[in-house]
């Protein structure tokens, strides 16, 4: 297909049009080019930040950003760090998947839509300095730390805050830590936590649907700020590399464990969890090319 203005350059030699006629067809093709969308491409836009998994860059309107999923796996503290062609791909569409049904719900978060195979545009928002987790089932650092046998049902969903400060190795935070240090209000601690029981209660649902358990997961979350008005929204991502998913009836584990315990699958693992959730069709492997990170 040529567009109007390729066709108007590639014909206007040979045009013979009356001046009147001539300076309205300048006057439109001059308006066309105005209106026209600039795309930047990625090695002009100003990179905001980096993280281990995402990369996040101006976006094209004020208030919005562009995330950018990277192949990066990491864990304990990106001490230990290893790039698997294909994993932001695949965590691009899952979290993409659950953000918009969080949105169709009622749930707020920053997601507006799916770019293309790695990226997607999201609104800017100040992030709280909190990981929320929430636990169902013992497993992790949980069982470690208070020899609870791994798989053991909790008698009720647990929330835990963790101050995010990978110097510190991310510490367990309280309430009062919270709110002493000025990270959220007492309200918004409220609002957080009333989130993340929807977010459990959804995703729950979901998964176990597709025949895999929710062990547990994490979330982040954000002020968005319209105008004068502030509210709270989950925020970065929700995907395999963020929750700890178990198929119910192998137990077999279906998240970023496999990488942490070398178990290795992982890519193999997350396309399943896509293809049990209808995000990709049987025998699909998503392609790994498409937008690379520019360094």
């Amino acid at each position: 297909m040529v567009c109007v203005n390729e066709r108007a350059t590639k014909f206007q030699p040979t045009l013979r049009l009356p001046q009147p006629e001539a300076r309205l067809w300048k006057e439109r093709r001059l308006a066309m080019d105005i209106l026209k969308p600039r795309v930047v491409p990625m090695n002009r836009r100003r990179r905001i930040y980096e993280g281990k998994a995402k990369v996040l860059y101006e976006g094209p309107e004020p208030g919005t950003l562009i995330q950018h999923f990277k192949d990066d796996a990491t864990a304990f503290n990106a001490q230990k760090h290893e790039v698997i062609d294909g994993k932001g791909v695949l965590n691009n569409r899952i979290s993409e998947f659950m953000f918009q049904n969080l949105n169709d719900i009622g749930v707020p978060t920053h997601f507006i839509r799916r770019l293309n195979m790695r990226e997607q545009l999201i609104r800017e928002v100040e992030i709280i300095p909190l990981e929320v987790v929430v636990r169902n089932i013992a497993a992790g650092s949980l069982s470690k730390k208070l020899g609870i046998e791994e798989g053991t049902q909790l008698p009720r969903s647990i929330i835990e805050f963790y101050y995010k400060n990978d110097a510190l190795g991310d510490p367990m935070v309280s309430e009062e830590h919270i709110t002493a240090f000025g990270w959220a209000t007492p309200q918004e601690i409220d609002d957080i936590m009333a989130l993340a029981i929807r977010v459990n209660d959804f995703l729950s649902g979901l998964f176990l649907g597709a025949g895999i358990r929710l062990v547990d997961f994490k979330i982040e979350c954000g002020r968005l700020w319209e105008g004068e008005m502030m509210r709270i929204v989950i925020a970065d991502e929700i995907s395999p590399d963020s929750c700890r998913l178990w198929d119910i009836k192998t137990k077999d584990k279906m998240d970023k464990d496999r990488f942490r315990m070398d178990l290795g699958g992982l890519i193999e693992a997350y396309t399943e969890v896509a293809r049990r959730l209808g995000i990709i069709v049987e025998g699909e492997r998503p392609a790994s090319n498409g937008p690379r990170l520019v360094q």
